[in-house]
């Protein structure tokens, strides 16, 4: 058996020749006998005797060297193979044992050969597919064709989470080197697998590395603020000696529930915490959607009104300041959206959770009077005012920019209010500006006019929209540094960023409501006329369906200071009647309504004919809540390629968080939202889906 060993290595050896400058090493001593040649010439020529000698000694010399390097090659090239087998089965025992998990791999991912520590891994996967063992590994991560260098993909596997690193081998790369480290079972494996390379394969476990990656996470900190909403209106309603009880019960709820997650509450003022938690907390808040919200509204000691909260929470900032500007952003947001609610901005990402109660009207003006005041100090400054509202613009669109419009002509600015698309609820009202010749004939302009008319020295302000991809003109907002936003919508993640002057209050009827109230602090003795009293009563009454909701006292007094300046209920009525096939239309709807979840309907508006389809759906959803045991209604209407979704509630739900999810918002029982590249079979399915899950989850 040795001998046969013997005699295969033997024959093995005659495959092989010696490379580099090895040869010339063994042929030096063969070459110096040429040095002796022009010394033996040079001693002939002297004498012949001794050169004869050294000529004799030279030829002896030259044979035995000859004869010692052709014996020494073979045994030289022998200690060679012999040396490099040994080293091959040093290489390969190292290989084996190596701590790091190490394979080979054919081109289509079957496992050829695994060393110790891979094995211990995935035992019992010999020739199986890498697939088969690693789920998220894809075909193309092991696709080399026509490309070198690593490819690497983060797995999970038995609780260990591990970065797989590939790297191509070529064919004779395998076979000289790596291909001797492994058996030749192995080996027949890929002759038989018939691959142009191999892949090596090598695992490094950072299970330990993620753990403590995610610890150090979960101890960051997160800063947060919370505010009472109502405050002074909750203790005006209950008896003077009970309202430090309320105060101190409250304070109890908010210390108690963060005392939970091992949070620090301190009381900056009588209606603002600051809360410090660890990051850790923050998911398992989420996790049970803030249930302090709730809790906080249960106090009960005999006030009328239940007391809510807000709560901004700033998370994952690089510093801690940048988290407290987090939370600061946090809780604008959830008390421009009504209050109730806590949001969580972590940094880019934005969080709602609650939001479910109707917006309290507050009784004072102080801050729609201060803001009056600040928004006249900031058009003073500018030349222009540019005007703008929502795309596909509604009477309380225009009525609002009408009284802005106002407000700027009576410091004597030159104005300019951008509308694209007139609308057949518009329509009728806008005619009565166009016609009249006390108005400007630029009086209205198109996107591309407020683009060139806007410099330094324009201000442009936005009514009744607080996002930019709703305005009619966004280019505009990017080229002025003076920027006003005046809405009643509820905010969301999607904010006119830069703003000068913000004004967004929720509990408002509508934009006109605000604007009304503007101007009665706006200018002394303003003079408003009575086509700009109507146009804005107009946006009142539509908002609220003629007084029929979302309506409090600051809304009456609006309307009551706009009909003492000049405005005909009669009138505004008169233009705004229907025509026959805007009604029709609404009547289809109405007809083909659907029942589903027993309090929900939802109707398909025909757009065909219609100028403005979107308005006449919005008509029918608030037609639809007058269906008993109704509690939503939701009207599809396609146009300009979108499907536009309308949703009115009667205060039971809220129909805004649905619309949220669908990328709309509004109010919440007045809300919409916008579908792209989908019909509307789909898009119905959409909207089911979406509140099933929503129900669901409890969030409506």
């Amino acid at each position: 058996m040795e001998e046969k060993k013997n005699k295969s290595k033997h024959t093995n050896i005659n495959k092989y020749q010696i490379q580099g400058k090895t040869p010339l090493y063994l042929r030096m001593p063969v070459y110096l006998c040429l040095i002796l040649l022009p010394a033996e010439v040079w001693l002939c020529i002297k004498d012949i005797v001794p050169g004869g000698i050294l000529g004799t000694v030279t030829i002896v010399y030259f044979i035995l060297t000859y004869i010692i390097y052709c014996y020494s090659k073979k045994r030289y090239l022998q200690e060679m193979v012999e040396f490099a087998t040994d080293y091959t089965q040093v290489q390969k025992r190292l290989i084996k044992d190596l701590e790091l998990p190490y394979g080979l791999l054919d081109k289509t991912g079957r496992i050829l050969w695994t060393n110790k520590s891979l094995a211990e891994i995935m035992p019992d996967t010999g020739f199986k597919p890498i697939f088969s063992v690693f789920d998220n590994i894809q075909e193309d991560v092991l696709d080399f064709t026509g490309q070198d260098g690593e490819k690497k993909v983060e797995i999970h596997y038995n609780n260990h989470y591990y970065k797989a690193e590939f790297s191509r081998i070529s064919v004779d790369e395998s076979f000289s080197g790596t291909h001797s480290v492994i058996d030749g079972e192995t080996a027949e494996k890929y002759d038989d697998a018939g691959g142009e390379y191999l892949i090596a394969m090598y695992l490094f476990d950072e299970t330990e590395i993620k753990r403590l990656l995610k610890e150090n996470s979960e101890q960051k900190m997160v800063a947060g603020l919370i505010y009472l909403d109502n405050y002074d209106d909750a203790l005006q309603s209950v008896e003077d000696v009970r309202r430090s009880l309320l105060i101190a019960l409250i304070d109890r709820k908010i210390n108690k529930y963060f005392a939970t997650y091992n949070g620090v509450v301190k009381k900056m003022e009588k209606d603002k915490y600051f809360v410090i938690i660890k990051q850790k907390y923050v998911s398992l808040l989420q996790s049970n959607k803030f249930s302090i919200l709730d809790e906080v509204k249960a106090v009960n000691i005999g006030n009328e009104m239940a007391v809510t909260i807000s709560i901004g929470l700033g998370v994952n900032g690089e510093e801690y300041p940048q988290n407290c500007e987090y939370s600061r952003i946090a809780i604008d947001l959830a008390l421009g959206r009504g209050g109730d609610q806590a949001v969580v901005k972590d940094g880019e990402k934005i969080y709602f959770y609650g939001g479910k109660s109707k917006q309290v009207e507050k009784n004072t003006r102080v801050k729609a009077r201060v803001k009056a005041h600040a928004l006249r100090e900031l058009l003073e400054t500018k030349d222009k005012v540019i005007i703008m509202g929502h795309k596909i613009g509604d009477i309380d669109s225009f009525g609002s920019a009408i009284g802005i419009y106002r407000a700027s002509k009576a410091i004597n600015k030159k104005v300019h209010i951008v509308i694209n698309e007139i609308t057949t609820s518009i329509r009728p009202m806008m005619e009565k500006f166009i016609e009249n010749d006390e108005y400007e004939d630029d009086i209205f302009v198109k996107s591309e006019q407020a683009v060139e008319l806007v410099d330094a020295n324009t201000a442009v302000v936005v009514v009744d929209v607080n996002r930019p991809s709703y305005v009619e003109c966004p280019e505009i907002l990017n080229k002025s540094k003076a920027i006003v936003v005046l809405d009643h919508h509820r905010q969301s993640s999607e904010v006119i960023e830069n703003a000068s002057l913000s004004y967004i209050e929720p509990y408002a009827s509508s934009a006109s409501e605000m604007v009304a109230e503007i101007l009665q602090y706006f200018y002394d003795g303003i003079k408003i006329r009575s086509v700009e009293a109507d146009a804005m009563y107009a946006g009142i009454m539509i908002d609220t369906n003629n007084f029929a909701k979302k309506t409090g006292v600051r809304t009456f007094e609006a309307a009551a200071f706009l009909r003492k300046c000049g405005a005909d209920v009669t009138r505004v009525r008169k233009l705004f009647r229907d025509t026959m096939d805007d009604y029709r239309a609404k009547a289809e709807a109405i007809r083909s309504a659907e029942v589903f979840n027993d309090v929900y309907a939802m109707a398909v508006c025909p757009s065909e004919g219609l100028d403005s389809p979107t308005v006449v759906g919005a008509q029918a959803a608030d037609e639809l809540l007058n269906i008993r045991g109704i509690k939503a209604a939701f009207v599809l209407t396609e146009h300009n390629n979108k499907i536009y979704v309308s949703a009115r509630s009667m205060g039971e739900l809220s129909v805004q968080l649905i619309m949220e999810r669908l990328g709309g918002g509004g109010h919440l029982d007045t809300a919409g939202a916008q579908l792209e590249n989908v019909s509307v079979g789909e898009a119905k399915k959409i909207v089911k889906d979406t509140i099933d899950a929503m129900t669901s989850a409890g969030e409506v």
